[in-house]
């Protein structure tokens, strides 16, 4: 798995953490355990920690960057779709990052929180907990239900299994 150290910084992978043999991890990257960081997945720390908590889940092609005193922080139990771009933001717990899904600087995406596929959320950006987050410039545009906010833990044990089974079964064919 690629893994730079930059600068003395270098990532640091929580206990049964994965990360696919095509993704990257530069600097000063905290991975949680049973984390994971998918095929073509970039995580460059070269100007502020970046932070993925347990069990959270960064899906093929997506991007994490922080700029100096602005980190990115990824909490627990949540999902990051495949080409999303986080850049200096907070998402917390149980949240899920759309496909293709852009979050600035200083945005804050809250407990239990859907971003939709595609939905800019612009720097600085703060939204209530539990809401669906559409659009670009995006909104809330309503209140997700407790099976709605079930599915979102169920995404990143989904990731963990399949974590675990990449693992194990994944063999490079030359």
């Amino acid at each position: 798995m690629p893994l730079y150290e930059i600068a003395g910084k270098r990532p640091q992978l929580g206990f049964d953490a994965w990360v696919a043999p095509s993704a990257d991890l530069i600097g000063e990257v905290v991975l949680g355990h049973e984390a994971s960081v998918w095929f073509g997945a970039c995580i460059r720390a070269d100007n502020t920690v970046i932070s993925v908590g347990n069990r959270s889940n960064i899906q093929e092609g997506a991007m994490l960057h922080s700029d100096y005193g602005v980190p990115c922080t990824v909490g627990a139990d949540v999902t990051v779709g495949h080409h999303a771009m986080l850049h200096g933001c907070t998402i917390e717990d149980e949240a899920l990052i759309g496909m293709k899904a852009t979050v600035l600087n200083n945005a804050v995406i809250p407990t239990g929180c859907i971003v939709g596929a595609g939905a800019l959320v612009t720097e600085g950006k703060r939204f209530e907990p539990n809401s669906l987050i559409v659009g670009a410039p995006a909104k809330a545009i309503r209140t997700l239900d407790e099976a709605q906010r079930a599915i979102l833990k169920a995404s990143a044990a989904h990731y963990v299994a399949k974590a675990k089974q990449f693992s194990a079964e994944l063999r490079r064919l030359d």
